[in-house]
């Protein structure tokens, strides 16, 4: 169905909220994860709706029914009309900042979380020339020494209250990689940091950052009559941290029209790779996407959910 595909990188730059709904536990609005991870995620659906708010916003001509912005994701009404042109997969954990004593933060990533971003560079036609590291549990391989507590090759990192050994080798050809194609040149200072601030851990030791390094808020509701807080009005939100990175395709395929319909295109796209031009890289008047900032997730009026999305153009697929 779908004939081209890009990589899209999303790079949180304020906390974001992807909500699961409520729970049971201490956290009563957490943020989506993948089952069998429990990595946090960005769900395909909620980025297209994102995505297709944004365009709204900035092609205010192409709202009506026979416009640009149905043609590529689909009806509001009458879905089985016509197919929406363009796919957004959920986006999948890449890098996570954690704390560490030396360097203010760094990059955590994990052998399984390199190796389905290598796995979806390579669906792109994107080249990665790096083979995905092992490494064992309490140990941690990087690609500088400049984290570790000493600035000795045999010194120790530590990482919130966790200290780790320095592994044999290193990521920096990673790194390199990542910060080359994750951020844009807006944000040359993370990318030269990322360079130097990557580390690698095992799948076990960076599961447990990934479920528990999130930003967590109380959030109080006030009556207005006492000025105290109201029976069950406090509650806790949970928060995927700035500066996290996460990875996803954009898909398309060859527009499609209701019945009848396509004759009365004046400009039709004919190409899926059309589709994803148009909506990263934007055309005439109609602004892309590609490297600007895309509010997904809620509590938008506190400043949550700030992402910069970034596209890596590949070869043949």
């Amino acid at each position: 169905m779908f004939e081209a595909r890009q990589l899209v990188f999303y790079y949180a730059v304020t906390p974001v909220h992807m909500g699961a709904g409520s729970a049971i536990g201490a956290i009563d609005s957490p943020i989506q994860r993948e089952v069998h991870t429990r990595h946090p995620m960005f769900a395909g659906a909620g980025l297209k709706g994102a995505l297709r708010h944004h365009v709204s916003r900035a092609w205010p001509g192409e709202k009506d029914r026979t416009g640009l912005i149905n043609r590529i994701f689909g009806p509001d009404t009458g879905a089985s009309d016509f197919a929406g042109a363009l796919s957004l997969t959920d986006a999948q954990l890449v890098a996570l900042p954690v704390r560490s004593l030396k360097g203010g933060f760094a990059w955590v990533s994990s052998p399984v979380a390199l190796a389905r971003l290598k796995r979806l560079a390579e669906l792109a036609g994107v080249t990665a020339e790096w083979k995905v590291p092992g490494v064992a549990e309490n140990q941690a391989l990087m690609a500088a020494d400049g984290l570790l507590v000493d600035g000795k090759p045999n010194g120790k990192l530590i990482l919130e209250a966790f200290e780790f050994k320095k592994a044999e080798g290193d990521c920096a050809v990673i790194a390199k990689w990542l910060a080359e194609n994750a951020f844009t040149e807006a944000n040359a200072y993370f990318a030269d940091k990322l360079k130097t601030d990557l580390v690698v851990l095992s799948d076990t030791d960076f599961a447990h950052f990934a479920r528990h390094a999130m930003v967590v808020e109380p959030h109080v509701r006030i009556n207005d009559e006492s000025g105290t807080a109201d029976d069950g009005g406090l509650f806790y939100v949970e928060n995927l941290p700035p500066e996290s990175i996460l990875v996803g395709l954009a898909q398309a395929s060859i527009e499609r029209y209701k019945k009848g319909e396509r004759d009365k295109v004046a400009e039709r796209m004919d190409k899926a790779q059309d589709v994803l031009d148009i909506v990263l890289k934007g055309k005439g008047d109609l602004p892309g996407i590609a490297g600007k900032p895309l509010q997904i997730g809620g509590d938008a009026s506190t400043g949550r959910g700030l992402v910069i999305v970034q596209a890596v153009a590949g070869g043949e697929q």
